[in-house]
Formats: C-alpha cells, sequence, structure tokens
C-alpha cells in the first residue's frame, strides 16, 4: 500500500513541478516586463512578477527532481491562494468568456496541498540527501 503511495505522490509531484515550470518559463520566454506590467494593473508590485516566474521554473525542477518538495508545495499553495483570490475568483469557477476560471488553480492548489502535507520521498532527491533523517510522511500521520 505504501509503495502505491508514494508512486502517486511522485506522479503529483512531476506533473505539478513541470506545469509550474512551464508556466514560469512561458513568463520569461514572453517578456517578464510585460508580466511585471501586467502585476502592475491589478495593484501588485511589478517585481514580485520575477520572484514568481523564478519560483515558477526553480521550483518545478525542484518538485521533479524531488528537492525540498514540501516547502516548494507550500509557497506554491500560498501562490495559488493568492492568484485565486487576487486574479480569477471574480470570474468564477469555470471562467466568464474574458478570462479563465479558478478551476486549475484550485487543482494546483490541491496538489500542492497534498505534497505540503505528506511530503515526497520516493524517487527524490531529498530521499538520497536526508537519507536515515525520518520526515514526516503519510505512516507517521495515520
Amino acid at each position: 500500500m505504501e509503495k502505491k503511495f508514494e508512486i502517486s505522490n511522485l506522479i503529483l509531484r512531476v506533473v505539478l513541478g513541470v506545469s509550474f515550470f512551464i508556466h514560469g518559463l512561458v513568463k520569461f520566454q514572453g517578456g517578464i516586463e510585460n508580466t511585471a506590467g501586467w502585476f502592475g494593473s491589478i495593484g501588485l508590485p511589478g517585481f514580485l512578477a520575477y520572484v514568481v516566474a523564478l519560483l515558477e521554473v526553480v521550483g518545478g525542477i525542484a518538485l521533479v527532481v524531488g528537492f525540498f518538495s514540501r516547502a516548494v508545495s507550500g509557497l506554491y499553495a500560498l501562490l495559488m491562494v493568492g492568484a485565486i483570490v487576487k486574479v480569477k475568483l471574480a470570474a468564477g469557477f469555470l471562467g466568464n468568456g474574458q478570462s479563465a476560471g479558478y478551476e486549475l488553480d484550485l487543482a494546483f492548489l490541491a496538489m500542492a496541498l497534498s505534497i505540503a502535507v505528506t511530503g515526497s520521498k520516493a524517487y527524490s532527491l531529498d530521499q538520497f540527501i536526508f537519507k536515515g533523517k525520518e520526515t514526516v510522511n503519510a505512516r507517521s500521520v495515520n
């Protein structure tokens, strides 16, 4: 049973990591200055665009390889709460025809929370780096 849990966590970790990596990469490729300008237009400091894009790219890689998965996922959860509340909530769950809804953000939030709460040791860099140091996982939570 634990093997299945770790495999499912691995799938969540990799899918979430690749998704955020691509979102961050697009921000840089599309001109991060444009993203910073958009942040300013919705009342957020423009420099946050750089922070968010960097978190998405570096954190995405970290999640894929399993490096500090719980911390990165916790930051992603905060990021998704901010995106939902500040940007997507007004458009509704499925969007309003003008902008996307928050359904994808909510799915990313759930994935990030799952990893942040349970951790993801199997097939991760953390497993090798912190070998012998027990972290909280599903066995100790149940």
